[in-house]
């Protein structure tokens, strides 16, 4: 076993066996999203996961950058190569989010959701996840801050750690193992099961019941959430359906 702060992708195999062989690790790479992209056009198989520690050039939604400090967080990206139709693709952020939230609840840790696909603890970022498709590839990248003690100045009082929430610090192989399993469950509901997808996020979902403002294609918009579409798109109150939205946040 490496120290604890190391990070190694074989290790894995240890506590999720089934996902032993699907991990290719690398030392450093610039986006763990694009390296993803790259392996699933030369013909990686579904729910490969391209994993790092060291991930230089991470962002996330609207060309954001994304602050991995190496060893305390978990950076990676799950290759999907689905059988539902692509309308439906956009679903995989929500599931994704959802996944993320219930696996990192084994940690003691309460948390919500935020549409599209923001994990939160007590109002605190705690992980970003950017989903992009391709073809017929959907790449699901997933940052989540498992021992992070510090964070830019800027990040203070948004963003959060699963060590400054707990008190404690943990395996980032064990909180990556039980994401993956709850992510493969949810990525397999986006279909027909999507309504247990939906009715999970709403029970986790942060801005439920609250008046919130958002940038929809130039414009500024506000309403009070009421949960999801079936669609999956945010569902405002007078059945407004918000598909696609910037910087969404409570007035």
């Amino acid at each position: 076993m490496r120290e604890e702060d190391e990070w190694d992708g074989g290790v894995l195999g240890e506590l999720a066996p089934e996902w032993a062989d699907r991990v290719v690790f690398f030392e450093e790479c610039g986006s763990t999203n694009d390296e993803a992209m790259r392996l699933g056009r030369l013909g990686a198989d579904h729910f490969t996961l391209v994993l790092t520690e060291r991930q230089v050039a991470g962002r996330g939604r609207r060309g954001s950058g994304w602050v991995s400090p190496l060893g305390e967080a978990i950076a990676c990206s799950l290759i999907l190569k689905p059988e539902v139709d692509s309308v439906l693709w956009s679903r995989f952020a929500l599931s994704a989010g959802l996944a993320v939230a219930e696996g990192l609840e084994s940690f003691g840790v309460s948390t919500e959701v935020k549409w599209p696909n923001d994990v939160l603890v007590r109002g605190k970022k705690i992980c970003g996840i950017l989903v992009e498709k391709r073809d017929d590839l959907v790449v699901i990248g997933i940052g989540v801050n498992v021992n992070v003690r510090e964070f830019p100045e800027e990040l203070n009082g948004v963003a959060s750690s699963l060590l400054l929430e707990s008190g404690k610090r943990w395996r980032r192989e064990e909180v990556l193992a039980k994401i993956l399993v709850k992510l493969k469950m949810r990525a397999g509901q986006v279909g027909g099961e999507f309504e247990q997808v939906k009715i999970a996020w709403e029970e986790r979902c942060a801005l439920r019941g609250e008046m919130v403002e958002m940038r929809v294609g130039g414009e500024l918009k506000s309403g009070v959430v009421l949960g999801l579409s079936s669609g999956g798109g945010l569902l405002l109150e007078g059945g407004e359906e918000i598909i696609q939205a910037d910087l969404v946040r409570r007035c």
